[in-house]
C-alpha cells in the first residue's frame, strides 16, 4: 500500500499536508495510538488508508499530525466520491479512473484535482472512519460510548479528545487570490478562483453579494430621485421597490440554476452521502446499493414539530417580551421629570447587549437542537439551521422597528433607528469580523511568543510527555526545518470559518432594512450599497488572512436563504402599503375620505402588489432556456449510452471474456462524447 511505500522512502516523498488533526494534551497513549491506527489502516480493516506524519517534539504541547495521500490514491478517492470534472473535451462528467488519459495527461496528473478537492477527498476519508461491530466505546475512555457505524473521528471532536481538524491554507495561492480579491476595490470579484479555492459554499455567497450589490443601484437612484420630487410620490416609489425586491430574488434564482450547472451541482438531492454526525444502524442504501448509516425519517420530523419548533417559538416570545419591558422602562423613566438623559437611555444599551447576549446563547441552542434532530444530509441540516436563526433573528432585529412604526407611529424616530442601524452599525460588523480579530491574532502570537519563553522549565516536561506519546503511537516526525509546522501551528491559533452563516444573516437584516420600511427612508439602499462595497474586501479578507481556511462544500443554491429573503419580499409589501397608510404628505391629499374608504384603498394596493409578485413569479422560469436544453441533452446522451450498452450485451453475449463488446462500446461513445450535438 502507499503508506506502507512512504514509510520505507522517508520524509523527503511525504505528499503536502491535505488535513491537521491537533489532538487534546491529556489525550491517552493508548487512544492516540488507536486513531491513528485508524487513520493508516487498510480499509478492509476499518481504516482510511491514509499518510501521517507529526510534530516534533519540541514545536508544541499538543500532539499535531500531518494527513496526507499520495497522488493515485487521491484519484482512486475522486471516483469512489464521484467527483464531476471536465475532460480534455469541456465536457462536465463524473471521472473515472479508467478514462484517467480523456481527462488530463500523464505530465498533469498532479494538478488534476485541486487543491480544495484533495483536502475535502482526505476529510471525508478521516470523517467516514466508522466505528466497528466490536467497538462499543472510544479506546481508552470506556464511558464515550460508540454505537456501529459511528464516524469515530467526529465523536472524539464532540468529546474533546480532538480539538481541532483543519486544512491549511496554500500561501502562494492565498497570496495571489488575495491581490486580486480584497486588494482591488471596484474591480469584479475572481470567482472562479474563489470556488477553486474555497470551494462552492463560499463563492456562491460571495456571487450572491455581488449580484444583491448590482440589484441595489436601481432603489438607490430611486431614493436619490425621491428626495427631490413632490413628497406625494412616494406611493411610487415604495411600488417600484417592492418590485426591484421581487425581481432580484426571481433572477437570483435564475442565476443559481446556471452556477449550479456550471460547476456541475445541480443534479444534488436529498438522497446524497450522510452527514458524519448521522446517527443510525449500518444497512444497504436503497438508493447507491452502499452501506451507509439507515435512520427513519419520521423520528426526525417528530423532533422537528413536536419539540424543537414549539421551543424556538417560546425563544422568541421570550425575546419579545425583553423588548416591550425594555420600552415600558424608558417609557417610565421618561415621565420621571429632570431624569438625565444617560438614564433614559440606559434601558435601550442595556436591551442592545442582551440582544448580542441572546444571539449567542440562541446560537448555540439552534445547533444543539438541529443537531439533535438528526438531519440526515449536510444541506437538510443547513437548511433547518438556518430557519430556526432566521426565526429568532427576526424577532430580535425588527420587532423594534415595528413597534416605533405601528404602534408609536414615530416616522422620525424610525427613520433615525434605521439610519443607525445601516451606517454605524454595519460599520462595527465589518471592523468586528474582520480588522480586530486579524490584530488580536498579531497580539496574542506576541503574547505567546513571550510567554513561552518565560516558562521555559514547564515546557521541557511538556516535550518530554510528547515524546513518550510519539514514540508510543510510533509516527515518524516531519523534518524540523518544514515549514508547514509553524504554518499549522500558526492557522491552529485562528478563528474557525465553518459555512457563510452570520454573512448571509447579515445580508438578510439589511435586505430587511432596505426593502421593510423603503417608504419612510428611502435612502437605505445607498447605505447598503456603501456598506456591501466595503463588506466583499473585509469578508476576502478576513478569508484569506483571518480564518482557518475551510473544507471546500458543494451546494447547488442558497437553500432556505433563499426562501427567507422570499419571505421578507412578501412581507415588504405589507409593511410599506401601511406605513403609506400612515405617511402624513398622501393623508394630507385624501383628507376628504372616510378612514374606511382610505384603509381599503392601501388594502387593495396590497393584494395588488402580491398578485403582480406571483405573477412575476411564474413569468420568470426557474431556469435559462440554455440550462434546460442542456440538461435535456445530458439525459438524452444518458439514455442513448445505456441502450448501446445493452445492445452490445445483446450482441455478445455469446463470448465469455466481454472485453470486445466493451472496448467497441468505449469506442462508440468516445466519438459520441467528442461530438458538438452531445456536449454539454
Amino acid at each position: 500500500m502507499d503508506q506502507y511505500l512512504d514509510k520505507k522512502e522517508g520524509d523527503k516523498n511525504f505528499p503536502p499536508s491535505y488535513i491537521v488533526i491537533k489532538f487534546n494534551r491529556k489525550i491517552k497513549h493508548e487512544t492516540a495510538k488507536w486513531l491513528v491506527e485508524k487513520i493508516t489502516k487498510e480499509k478492509k480493516k476499518g481504516g482510511a488508508e491514509l499518510l501521517v506524519r507529526c510534530h516534533p517534539s519540541g514545536n508544541d504541547s499538543n500532539l499535531i499530525i500531518h494527513v496526507s495521500a499520495h497522488n493515485k490514491a487521491l484519484l482512486g478517492l475522486a471516483e469512489d466520491l464521484e467527483v464531476r470534472k471536465r475532460d480534455k473535451h469541456g465536457n462536465l462528467r463524473e471521472f473515472t479512473m479508467d478514462e484517467l488519459s480523456e481527462f488530463t495527461d500523464v505530465d498533469g496528473m498532479d494538478e488534476f484535482l485541486t487543491t480544495s478537492e484533495k483536502q475535502t477527498i482526505v476529510r471525508h476519508e478521516i470523517e467516514n472512519i466508522r466505528a466497528l461491530s466490536n467497538e462499543s466505546n472510544i479506546m481508552g475512555y470506556p464511558h464515550y460510548s460508540l454505537y456501529e457505524g459511528q464516524s469515530i473521528m467526529m465523536a472524539c471532536l464532540y468529546y474533546g479528545i480532538i480539538k481541532k481538524m483543519y486544512p491549511l491554507h496554500d500561501e502562494e495561492a492565498v497570496r495571489k487570490l488575495g491581490a486580486r480579491w480584497y486588494k482591488r476595490l471596484f474591480e469584479q470579484q475572481p470567482y472562479d478562483e474563489i470556488r477553486v479555492y474555497f470551494g462552492e459554499s463560499v463563492a456562491l455567497y460571495f456571487q450572491f453579494i455581488g449580484f444583491y450589490t448590482i440589484s441595489l443601484i436601481g432603489p438607490t437612484l430611486l431614493g436619490f430621485l425621491q428626495m427631490v420630487v413632490d413628497p406625494g410620490a412616494v406611493a411610487v416609489f415604495s411600488i417600484l421597490n417592492v418590485v426591484c425586491a421581487t425581481l432580484f430574488l426571481e433572477f437570483w434564482r435564475r442565476k443559481c440554476s446556471e452556477l449550479a450547472y456550471l460547476w456541475g451541482t445541480i443534479s444534488m438531492t436529498s438522497f446524497d452521502e450522510p452527514r458524519p454526525n448521522f446517527r443510525g444502524t449500518m444497512g444497504v442504501d436503497a438508493v447507491t446499493g452502499k452501506l451507509l448509516p439507515q435512520a427513519p425519517r419520521f423520528k426526525t420530523h417528530i423532533k422537528m414539530y413536536c419539540v424543537s419548533l414549539p421551543l424556538v417559538f417560546v425563544c422568541m416570545i421570550g425575546a419579545f417580551i425583553i423588548m416591550l419591558l425594555s420600552f415600558w422602562v424608558e417609557d417610565q423613566l421618561r415621565t420621571i421629570p429632570n431624569t438625565p438623559m444617560w438614564i433614559i437611555y440606559a434601558p435601550s444599551v442595556i436591551y442592545a447587549g442582551l440582544i448580542y447576549a441572546m444571539n449567542m446563547v440562541y446560537r448555540r441552542f439552534a445547533n444543539f437542537l438541529t443537531e439533535w434532530e438528526n438531519h440526515r444530509t449536510q444541506s437538510q441540516f443547513d437548511r433547518h439551521r438556518v430557519t430556526k436563526l432566521v426565526l429568532f433573528e427576526f424577532v430580535n432585529n425588527f420587532m423594534s422597528l415595528f413597534y416605533i412604526a405601528f404602534i408609536i407611529q414615530d416616522m422620525d424616530l424610525l427613520r433615525y433607528q434605521l439610519a443607525t442601524l445601516l451606517i454605524v452599525l454595519q460599520a462595527i460588523n465589518n471592523i468586528q469580523e474582520a480588522i480586530l480579530p486579524f490584530v488580536l491574532r498579531c497580539y496574542s502570537n506576541k503574547f505567546a511568543s513571550l510567554r513561552s519563553k518565560s516558562s521555559s522549565s514547564s515546557l521541557d516536561s511538556k516535550k518530554t510527555d510528547i515524546k513518550k506519546l510519539i514514540e508510543a503511537i510510533g509516527v515518524k516526525e516531519l523534518d524540523p526545518e518544514d515549514s508547514r509546522i509553524k504554518q499549522a501551528i500558526t492557522e491552529g491559533m485562528m478563528e474557525q470559518y465553518d459555512d457563510p452563516y452570520d454573512d448571509y444573516l447579515e445580508m438578510f437584516v439589511q435586505f430587511g432594512y432596505v426593502y421593510l420600511f423603503s417608504a419612510v427612508y428611502p435612502m437605505a439602499a445607498f447605505w447598503a450599497v456603501f456598506n456591501n462595497v466595503i463588506e466583499i474586501r473585509c469578508d476576502a479578507f478576513k478569508l484569506c488572512r483571518v480564518y482557518q481556511r475551510p473544507i471546500a462544500r458543494k451546494v447547488k443554491d442558497t437553500g432556505a436563504w433563499q426562501r427567507a429573503f422570499q419571505a421578507l419580499s412578501t412581507l415588504s409589501v405589507v409593511t410599506n402599503c401601511a406605513l403609506l397608510s400612515l405617511n402624513p404628505a398622501l393623508k394630507s391629499q385624501g383628507h376628504d375620505l372616510k378612514p374606511e374608504t382610505w384603509f381599503l384603498i392601501f388594502v387593495g394596493l396590497e393584494h395588488l402588489l402580491l398578485g403582480c409578485r406571483q405573477i412575476i413569479h411564474y413569468a420568470i422560469p426557474d431556469k435559462p432556456e440554455w440550462v434546460r436544453l442542456a440538461l435535456a441533452r445530458g439525459n438524452y446522451k444518458a439514455k442513448q449510452a445505456l441502450k448501446l450498452q445493452s445492445s452490445f450485451k445483446s450482441l455478445n453475449g455469446n463470448y465469455s471474456p466481454q472485453k470486445k463488446w466493451k472496448s467497441s462500446f468505449e469506442r462508440v461513445t468516445k466519438v459520441l462524447r467528442q461530438s458538438p450535438v452531445f456536449k454539454e
